[in-house]
């Protein structure tokens, strides 16, 4: 085992302004990740006009991005123990960035969804190395200051994607979507390779066989999901074709993971009960909170007639109510009971699921702003206790692997809800 040149020593942590820097560019680069998951569903119909698609053909745009997310984000912990999370990130950045101008110059949708692939892959590993970066630089009195931290960036980009696609949309075209990216990705590439701390590294043999099992597990359960509902399901050869390759797949995954040498996924996370716990969260977390958001904001612009920037506007007290609930969630976690912050998040979630289940198309204006607002609300206050919970017993030196695994149980859970 090495360490890459300047990696900090074992139990020193950063003081606070360095660390500061170290927090501020691993978020943007999060935030700009995770915002590109979400951004371009409300430019969708526009994005159908100018390079004349069908509906069906349109929607590659979205499943390519996620299913290039499904399959990169377990590779993160991999990559990041190799190569070090500060080359990991920066080059993925940087790539991502590339993608994205790519994407906002593509004459074709061919062109598009391939591109969006692209950006898919590369952007996948930020998430995870980002969570375990700041876990690392803060020690584990502040956790829940780091989480309340990660919380905004990984949350927020993916909340507020629709109100910033609207207003990109409306006044400019739909490909500053992706255009945007290039300023914010050069900064943040920059800012990584330069503020990020080096980390360990291991010479940890690549299992091409689990990765390759994992892989075709995941794509085949997202081409499953994002299909099934155009399909009609079950009713459809190619769903119950997806549905068995997943099944399979992810048994000869299981089966070679609990048996090889060195397993693609190390199978000690899933011994530590918080982790597990934290991950199932994070998988809910993924269908109730974030696996509507698509399809509301799809409602709101095809079944009430809502204008592209309305439309965005109609769904940013979402990521109001997160940011509020996570600042002070992570301000009171060590001074109050965890379990008193988890109930009242529990209960404000269920508030505002109630509200928003006798929703319908003469639902008042007023309704669709306060239950965002509350849904998030209560999204903040679930996320910070449990994602502190499930890293305080993990071992340091699994890190990488529980941050990717968690990241990708809750983008699965997301595909599921939509």
């Amino acid at each position: 085992m090495g360490d890459e040149s300047g990696a900090l020593p074992v139990q020193q942590y950063p003081p606070p302004g360095r660390r500061a820097l170290i927090a501020g560019s691993t978020m943007l680069a999060a935030i700009m990740t995770t915002l590109d998951a979400t951004i371009a569903n409300v430019a969708l119909p526009h994005i159908q006009s100018t390079l004349s698609a069908s509906p069906e053909q349109i929607i590659w745009v979205v499943t390519s991005y996620v299913v290039a997310q499904a399959i990169a984000t377990p590779l993160a912990g991999w990559l990041a123990t190799r190569f070090g999370r500060r080359l990991v990130m920066a080059g993925s950045i940087s790539m991502f960035t590339l993608a994205s101008l790519a994407c906002g110059l593509a004459a074709t949708l061919p062109a598009l969804v391939i591109f969006r692939f692209i950006q898919g892959i590369f952007g996948a590993s930020t998430v995870p190395l980002s969570q375990a970066t700041l876990l690392d630089i803060y020690p584990p009195e502040e956790y829940g200051k780091a989480m309340a931290l990660f919380g905004v960036g990984s949350m927020l980009g993916g909340v507020a994607g629709p109100l910033i696609g609207g207003v990109l949309t409306e006044y400019m075209s739909w490909r500053w979507i992706f255009l945007i990216n290039v300023p914010v990705g050069i900064l943040a590439s920059t800012a990584l390779f330069v503020f990020q701390p080096a980390s360990r590294t291991q010479r940890t043999p690549f299992d091409l066989f689990g990765f390759a099992a994992l892989s075709i597990s995941l794509a085949s359960v997202q081409l499953m999901i994002d299909r099934g509902a155009m399909l009609d399901w079950f009713d459809s050869a190619e769903v119950c074709a997806e549905g068995l390759v997943a099944a399979v797949a992810f048994y000869v995954f299981i089966v070679h993971i609990a048996t090889a040498r060195n397993p693609y996924i190390n199978p000690a996370l899933f011994k530590n009960r918080n982790f597990v716990i934290g991950v199932l969260v994070a998988t809910g977390l993924g269908v109730l909170v974030f696996g509507a958001l698509p399809i509301f904001g799809t409602m709101l612009q095809t079944m009430l007639g809502y204008p592209v920037l309305l439309a965005g506007i109609m769904m940013a007290p979402r990521s109001a109510g997160t940011a509020v609930s996570m600042f002070i969630s992570g301000r009171l976690l060590g001074k109050v009971d965890a379990r008193i912050i988890l109930i009242a998040g529990i209960g404000i979630t269920a508030v505002a699921f109630w509200q928003m289940a006798g929703m319908s198309l003469e639902t008042p204006t007023s309704l669709v702003l306060s239950s965002g607002f509350i849904l998030g609300m209560g999204a903040g206050m679930l996320f910070v206790p449990l994602s502190t919970m499930a890293f305080t017993t993990l071992p340091t030196n699994l890190r990488n692997e529980g941050t990717a695994m968690v990241a990708l149980f809750r983008f699965i859970g997301t595909s599921a809800g939509v």
